[in-house]
């Protein structure tokens, strides 16, 4: 029986195990496995490096599934991998006869290269192994990857140089050491290097080794203590398919690092940007389309997006800045505006196309209350259906669902970073007295909806999509629970994302779906917000800066 785990994982203490006497040993001296294939291709595995194994065996499976599944974790070279089959029946004749093993299940997939221009892709076979006898036969307790190289081709540099990859679970019962209490359980890798492959302890064979026995011991050791992923990715679009559509976008849009125009980090901003514009693409894609038909896209062709299903009010970017992601959208042949303060130094060098839609424009939420106030320009701004989007918004984020509610919008994307009530910082104290959400519960009542605030705390924080992160302990956290209970009061269905982009502010709530019930209360609402807002005063809307200010006056 298990120990309950500590808090705190086991300190990853590898030792050499290839013969090297300046590194501390382990106290267990198993012999390395050797083939019962008499094929001579086939030749003897050399243990590369090893660690104690703090968990139980009946882990194991669960821990190299991930490796399996997820090779990109351990590889920034990897995109991901694509399973072309799983059987516990078929066992290809590629993977290696071992004494004492017998194999249970082989898993064939195939690796795609983050760089397909550079690097190929290449099949492989995970085979998994238990002891044929004892007392944890049947039980899985080896992953041998054997790659699969077409003849006259080589591993593409992502892959180590070998034939065979062993990652091993070794229980204490069978280790061979005279020290009967001192035996320990242990993971052990090891490898049939190919010829010439250099194995020393400066090698980066062996520095690879050590990475994947860490990641190993780091997965056995979440699978103990039930570990949460510390975010939930691809929620709403599926990976594959972002992953597919976002290498084809970037192809199209990566030459804007080399004529950015802002001070800011174009490698960050760029590649960020291309992948907000990948999933507003395919997200818009499943919410307008007649019917749900993203998995088609296996066969991509770079046109086909052109006809896709988009927002018929097309979209708004509020707060655009550098005006890059608006930029991008328009020339996918998406409609749409984005608003700023003022103009930045990249607008003047984008596109006619583009430059028409970047439009300096302070907004005031105020003017909803009276709209025929409001000229025609930002009439044209508002249109009916449109899609709102706030990446970084600042001081707008939290507007973002009241005035997609006022405006009749058909959704939007909220991407917070600061956090800003709707006219000042936010604090726990300052949004416990900002809104009153309990006032749901009647409403969800009629409507057969179950109350945010009637819902067990957990549950509700865990629909967010937070991982690890759902919990009030830091005021980021807090902040975002907050902007989900604020969408709900305004009437919007939660849904929530983290997206694939090279920002630690990746966490995202849309709104694309209304919730039942009278909708004239939800209007009600964020119109109580507005007024409220300006009854305090703290709410002063910008003035435009730069030539379009100019010429206003």
């Amino acid at each position: 029986m298990a120990m309950a785990p500590s808090v705190q994982r086991p300190r990853f203490n590898p030792s050499n195990s290839s013969g090297v006497s300046d590194v501390h040993r382990l106290h267990h001296d198993v012999p390395s496995l050797c083939n019962s294939d008499p094929n001579p291709l086939h030749f003897r595995f050399q243990s590369l490096v090893s660690c104690p194994a703090d968990v139980p065996l009946e882990l194991f499976e669960a821990a190299v599934s991930q490796l399996i599944h997820h090779p990109e974790y351990n590889s920034t070279l990897i995109l991901r991998s694509e399973t072309i089959s799983d059987s516990d029946t078929t066992i290809p004749t590629s993977a290696p006869c071992l004494d004492g093993y017998h194999a249970v299940r082989n898993v064939h997939r195939k690796l795609l290269p983050r760089r397909p221009g550079r690097d190929s892709g290449l099949e492989q076979h995970c085979t998994l192994y238990a002891f044929e006898t004892g007392e944890f036969a049947g039980l899985p307790s080896m992953l041998v990857l054997t790659p699969l190289v077409p003849e006259g081709e080589s591993l593409p540099y992502y892959h180590p140089t070998v034939s065979h990859l062993a990652f091993r679970f070794i229980p204490s019962s069978i280790t061979t050491t005279s020290d009967s209490a001192s035996a320990q359980s242990a993971l052990r890798i090891e490898v049939i290097p190919l010829p010439g492959t250099p194995t020393d302890p400066n090698s980066r064979l062996y520095r690879t080794a050590l990475a994947l026995l860490d990641t190993l011991h780091r997965y056995l050791w979440g699978a103990f203590t039930h570990y949460q992923k510390r975010v939930q990715h691809d929620v709403l679009i599926p990976r594959e398919i972002y992953q597919d559509v976002y290498l084809k976008m970037r192809e199209r849009h990566k030459g804007i690092v080399n004529t950015w125009r802002e001070t800011t980090d174009p490698l960050k901003h760029v590649f960020e940007d291309i992948g907000i514009a990948t999933f507003l693409m395919l997200f818009w894609k499943d919410m307008f389309a007649a019917s749900v038909d993203l998995a088609d896209m296996k066969e991509l062709d770079d046109s086909r997006w052109t006809s896709w299903p988009r927002p018929s009010g097309g979209f708004l970017d509020l707060g655009c800045g550098n005006g890059l992601l608006t930029h991008i959208l328009s020339a996918e042949g998406y409609s749409g505006y984005g608003i700023d303060l003022r103009a930045r130094t990249s607008w003047a060098h984008y596109p006619n196309s583009s430059r028409a839609a970047l439009k300096v424009h302070a907004l005031d939420p105020t003017q909803f209350l009276s709209p025929d106030n409001s000229n025609d320009e930002e009439k044209s701004l508002w249109e009916p259906g449109a899609f709102l989007i706030g990446n970084h918004a600042d001081e707008l984020t939290p507007w973002l669902p009241v005035l997609a509610t006022l405006t009749g919008a058909s959704g939007y994307l909220s991407i917070p970073c600061c956090a800003w009530m709707f006219d000042e910082r936010f604090t726990r104290s300052s949004a416990a007295s900002a809104l009153d959400f309990s006032d749901n519960e009647s409403l969800d009542a009629a409507a057969g909806v179950v109350s945010s605030e009637a819902e067990d705390e957990a549950i509700f924080i865990s629909s967010l999509g937070m991982g690890a992160e759902g919990t009030h302990k830091s005021q980021y956290s807090a902040y975002r629970i907050w902007l989900a209970r604020l969408s709900r009061w305004l009437g919007w269905k939660i849904e929530c994302d983290t997206l694939r982009i090279p920002s630690t502010r990746n966490w995202a709530i849309v709104g694309r779906e209304r919730l039942p019930g009278d909708q004239r209360i939800y209007v009600d609402r964020a119109r109580r917000i507005v007024e409220d807002v300006a009854r305090r005063g703290t709410f002063k809307a910008r003035t435009p800066e730069g030539k379009a200010h100019d010429r206003a006056s």
